[in-house]
């Protein structure tokens, strides 16, 4: 396979390995023989067919196919209407596959018209790097490389398109690549968010609900904050009975928000999966999931960070936004519908996050353990999607990407941290990360750049997590947003230098970059710390498709 081929495995990887219906897949493949017949006779009755030899094949393949051929191949396939449920996936795959295996048997014109077929197949497998290699070892040569251009060219306008598609247009912002300072002397590129029109000071540009939000660990289960919307609880909160984490709620709406994204999976011994295909737990396995969530709340009471819990939700909403497309309505019963974060495209959260800046840190020795633990026991398999590799990135994108939520000027009751200054958890705060009540992760807003002196200024004046990007002067379409990630304020008992001293070190410290700003420049930066280089980076894989 080319260089396209794998990326589009290594995404396919990434996101099938939290495919909830996956589960029903494998137990039809365990359980069902009629399954597991149909699927073994495809090689049977496809060698019957390959008289030709590969060299011949695929170049009987490329005759009379062109890219404009592909294209409209690929427009038509998209624009069908994909089964929403697991039996009607199971169905539809096969259908399509028995009918691609008779449209091969007709011959070289029919070739085109199969591997729609099987591209159709492959579109709801669950797992469709497994497919492609079945695909390889039985599918005649010409039609396989016409499933995988097909492929190819759909990855393509996936990665290419994804910024037509995001954020919405309905968000007044797009997202525009720009040249900064790397401040080793040279450039870098770097995505930034611009408004798509002009607004005035005080004006909101948009408001953004988190992918994920946690409270801070001193109000964790106190039942002052709701552990779901992060709301300040005015009467009596929601108290679940079997809650490992201690989480408390406003309403029974986030209690059941709470539950279908998240809490089910990691903090009960609930199944995360419908009923219908939920496996059946015993009294070991219940034993062993209890003992590693316990573990697993330890920890986060031990390290009080934000971070590891951050990455923990986001990869169960992921199997619960995953669950959802498997019930007819493609959402849960009582829960509200995933956040449309696109307009149009077919991008997953796993989608959202890969091309975010990170930084890289190296996690606790167990804390991928204790995680992956949760996983495991809950879904068993689910874990294999948590490499080492891929949690470290996973909090660095965290660590470098998430919000304070502060309510008006923020607290002032926050406990100080044990840890050194270097090493303490920061958020993008204007108030600072010490005002806080808690932390959330936001697709549109990590695009935004700091500036200390900022254009913009996130605010929560809905008493939740739910963000407001509020102007701060008058912009015009086009112009850059900004925001401080730090307070950039000079307080009174600071003098001029001590208060820029003090915002570049906390810049320093939590995101690794020496501010150029014009303010900073026009200030003096005489005795300060030295420049150095932004540290910040992207995925690989995302550097090699935007370069190629």
């Amino acid at each position: 396979m080319n260089r396209s081929t794998t990326i589009m495995t290594v995404a396919s990887v990434a996101v099938g390995g939290v495919l909830a219906y996956a589960v029903y897949f494998d137990y039809k493949r365990r359980t069902d023989a009629n399954f597991r017949k149909q699927l073994r006779k495809e090689k049977k009755r496809v060698k019957q067919s390959q008289s030709q030899t590969p060299s011949e094949s695929a170049q009987t393949a490329t005759e009379g196919v062109d890219a404009n051929d592909l294209r409209s191949a690929l427009e038509s396939v998209r624009n069908e209407e994909v089964p929403a449920g697991p039996e009607e996936k199971e169905q539809y795959f096969m259908k399509q596959v028995g009918i691609g295996e008779q449209l091969c048997a007709k011959g070289p014109i029919y070739h085109l018209s199969a591997a729609m077929c099987f591209y159709r197949a492959l579109r709801v497998y669950p797992s469709p790097v497994e497919l492609v290699v079945i695909y390889e070892k039985t599918v005649p040569p010409p039609v396989f490389q016409l499933v995988m251009e097909l492929t190819n060219l759909d990855v393509k306008d996936r990665v290419e398109g994804y910024y037509t598609f995001f954020p919405p247009k309905a968000m007044n912002v797009a997202v525009e690549t720009i040249n900064v300072p790397d401040g080793k002397g040279a450039t870098m590129s770097k995505k930034v968010l611009v408004v798509t029109k002009d607004f005035e000071a005080g004006e909101v540009i948009y408001q953004e609900d988190p992918i994920v939000a946690v409270l801070d660990a001193d109000l964790q289960g106190k039942g002052t904050h709701c552990s779901y919307c992060l709301r300040q609880i005015q009467n009596d909160p929601i108290r679940p009975e079997s809650d490992r984490l201690h989480s408390v709620y406003c309403s029974s709406d986030c209690q059941t928000q709470h539950n279908a994204h998240s809490q089910t999976l990691l903090f009960t011994l609930e199944s995360p999966l419908p009923a219908a295909i939920a496996p059946e737990m015993k009294g070991a396995q219940r034993e062993e999931r209890e003992n590693a969530q316990k573990a697993f709340v330890e920890y986060l009471i031990q390290t009080k960070r934000a971070a590891p819990e951050l990455v923990a939700r986001f990869v169960a909403r992921q199997v619960s936004a995953e669950t959802a497309k498997m019930l007819p309505r493609g959402i849960l019963p009582g829960v509200a519908s995933e956040p449309v974060l696109t307009d149009g495209g077919e991008y997953s959260l796993y989608d959202h996050l890969e091309r975010l800046r990170y930084l890289e840190v190296n996690p606790a020795d167990h804390e991928t353990r204790v995680l992956k633990d949760v996983l495991q026991t809950a879904l068993p398999g689910l874990e294999q999607f948590l490499t080492e590799d891929r949690h470290a990135t996973f909090i660095g994108k965290m660590s470098y990407n998430s919000y304070g939520v502060y309510f008006g000027e923020g607290r002032e009751n926050k406990p100080d941290t044990a840890a050194r200054p270097e090493n303490a958890e920061k958020t993008r705060t204007p108030c600072g990360t010490s005002k806080q009540i808690g932390t959330g992760f936001y697709a549109v807003s990590s695009y935004i750049s700091h500036n200390c002196a900022p254009s913009a200024k996130p605010v929560f004046p809905t008493g939740t997590a739910q963000l407001q990007l509020m102007a701060t002067r008058a912009l015009q379409k086009g112009d850059e947003i900004t925001i401080a990630y730090v307070d950039v304020l000079q307080h009174s008992e600071e003098t001029p230098e001590v208060a820029r001293r003090r915002r570049r070190m906390e810049l320093a410290r939590g995101w690794r970059f020496a501010c150029s700003c014009k303010r900073c420049a026009e200030e003096g930066l005489e005795g300060e710390i030295e420049e150095g280089g932004d540290e910040s980076r992207v995925e690989d894989v995302v550097t090699r498709v935007e370069g190629s």
